[in-house]
C-alpha cells in the first residue's frame, strides 16, 4: 500500500477530518470479533439465560447495533455514516463468548470504526451484566476480521496464522 502520509493531519499538523466529499459512495462492509474471557460456570450461566439481571446476549446485540449508529459521537475524526445494517451475534464456549459485528453501509468511506464499536461495546455490555457473578472476566482479542469496499481493497485476516490477507 502506498504511503499517503497521516491523512488526518492539516500541513500545519494540525487535527482534521478527511475530506470524502470527492469519493463516489460505494458498498462497503466490516467484521469485527471479539472476546469475552470468563469463568466456564458464567458462560453456562449466560447461555442458561440465568445471569440475574436478565438476558444478557438480548442486551448486548443490542448495545452494539446501538454502538455503531454511534461511532463518530465517540471517534472524534470518525465520519457520520447512514450505517444501513447491524448484526451482532455471539458464539458461546466453554470459557468465553466471542462477539462478531458486522456493519454495511453505501457511503464514501469505510465502516470498520463502527463494526469494531459494535463489537467492543457488546463485550462491555457483557462484561456489565455478568460482573456480580465473575470478577475474574476480561475482554480481548478485538480486531477487523474482514472488509469489502474502499479504495485500499478487501482486507481478510487469516485465521490461523493472524496474519492479514487481501481477500481474492
Amino acid at each position: 500500500m502506498p504511503d499517503r502520509g497521516l491523512t488526518h493531519l492539516d500541513p500545519l499538523g494540525r487535527a482534521r477530518m478527511v475530506d470524502v466529499t470527492p469519493k463516489e459512495p460505494t458498498h462497503r462492509r466490516a467484521v469485527a470479533r471479539g472476546r469475552v474471557h470468563m469463568r466456564s460456570e458464567t458462560a453456562s450461566l449466560v447461555a442458561r439465560g440465568a445471569i440475574a439481571k436478565g438476558d444478557v446476549l438480548a442486551v448486548a446485540r443490542v448495545a452494539g447495533i446501538q454502538a455503531a449508529k454511534r461511532t463518530p459521537d465517540l471517534i472524534p475524526l470518525c465520519h457520520p455514516l447512514l450505517v444501513g445494517s447491524v448484526l451482532v451475534n455471539f458464539r458461546i464456549e466453554d470459557d468465553y463468548i466471542e462477539v462478531e459485528a458486522h456493519v454495511e453501509t453505501v457511503d464514501r468511506t469505510g465502516v470498520e470504526m463502527e463494526a469494531l464499536t459494535a463489537c467492543t461495546v457488546a463485550c462491555l455490555t457483557i462484561y456489565d451484566m455478568c460482573k456480580s457473578s465473575d470478577r475474574t472476566m476480561h475482554i480481548g482479542e478485538i480486531a477487523l476480521w474482514e472488509k469489502t469496499g474502499g479504495r485500499s481493497g478487501p482486507f481478510r485476516r487469516d485465521g490461523l496464522t493472524g496474519g492479514t490477507d487481501a481477500a481474492p
